[in-house]
């Protein structure tokens, strides 16, 4: 007799076990706390986490592929060879990434990032001057009048938008 009971305790015992590993999934994270899904059916948590995340934060647009676009559109307003867009390029390349610099720098005043960001744009202005001929000049500074326009019209549509949603959120 005591054989019997000892077997058919280990099988009471094994099927136990059974049951019980198959309802928390088997050390493969499904079970219970895998939203009911069976094993490697379902979407595991850090995959969800992943696209929540994603979409909150805006892409960031490479430096160099803005400096393109703005020489693009300067190029048949002021004239530029090839050799001046390349060089125009590089140049607001490198302004812009020490504009980026200069607006994440926490130590600096509000005061003192607007006079940086002034001298900045102006030292720019030198070396974009440096490659074009006395014509050009006269022509890149009418373009960039048009620009600096245009830039604070996207901006007041913007706000304009923005306020306009508030108050249809609010109504």
């Amino acid at each position: 007799m005591k054989p019997i009971q000892s077997i058919l305790l280990l099988v009471f015992t094994l099927l136990i076990f059974n049951s019980v590993s198959a309802q928390y999934g088997n050390g493969y994270n499904n079970g219970y706390g895998n939203n009911g899904y069976g094993r490697g059916g379902g979407m595991d948590r850090s995959m969800m986490q992943g696209q929540q995340s994603s979409p909150s934060k805006p892409k960031e647009v490479p430096v160099e592929e803005t400096a393109a676009k703005i020489v693009e559109q300067m190029k048949p307003e002021v004239n530029l060879d090839e050799l001046q867009a390349i060089a125009i390029a590089n140049v607001l390349a490198d302004s812009m990434r020490e504009q980026g610099v200069l607006l994440k720098n926490e130590s600096s005043s509000q005061d003192q990032k607007i006079e940086q960001i002034t001298a900045l744009r102006e030292a720019t202005t030198k070396k974009i001057n440096a490659f074009l001929s006395p014509a050009q000049i006269e022509k890149y500074n009418v373009f960039m009048t048009n620009f600096k326009e245009i830039k604070k019209t996207k901006s007041k549509k913007k706000k304009d938008y923005k306020e306009t949603k508030e108050e249809i959120i609010k109504e």
